[in-house]
């Protein structure tokens, strides 16, 4: 019977899942909004990745601390953020910050560079409406 081990590893993931929770928590609360997008992103939440951005954003200097950390940022995760901001452009309430973060990758992301991103392609032609 494995039902046991299943009920022991899916506990294990909730812990887990709470320990990175509290550490997000804690890493936007001391600005260390680096780290906080990683772990976002790590986490595939797209609502706290926004909320990092719109964090930043509210800071003096906002759009130069927003261009510091997206550049610092892996190309896979740069790609998650890609497809998270083409949801966030769709709603006027969300769409300054994915335009924030699309200049940014537009910006400082050579376009061949830009075209080896998966995804690329559909997330151009599902921004193209609402840009």
């Amino acid at each position: 019977d494995v039902t046991e081990i299943e009920e022991q590893e899916a506990q294990a993931k909730q812990e887990e899942q709470i320990i990175k929770e509290q550490e997000l928590s804690n890493l936007l609360h001391e600005k260390r909004y680096l780290k906080a997008l990683g772990l976002a992103i790590s986490l595939d939440r797209p609502h706290t990745v926004l909320n990092v951005v719109k964090a930043i954003l509210k800071e003096t200097d906002g759009r130069k601390h927003l261009e510091e950390n997206i550049v610092r940022l892996r190309k896979d995760q740069k790609e998650a953020v890609l497809t998270f901001l083409v949801t966030w452009n769709t709603n006027s309430r969300n769409c300054h910050e994915a335009q924030a973060v699309i200049e940014t990758l537009l910006k400082h992301e050579a376009p061949d560079s830009l075209l080896q991103y998966s995804g690329i392609k559909s997330a151009v032609e599902s921004l193209l409406p609402y840009t």
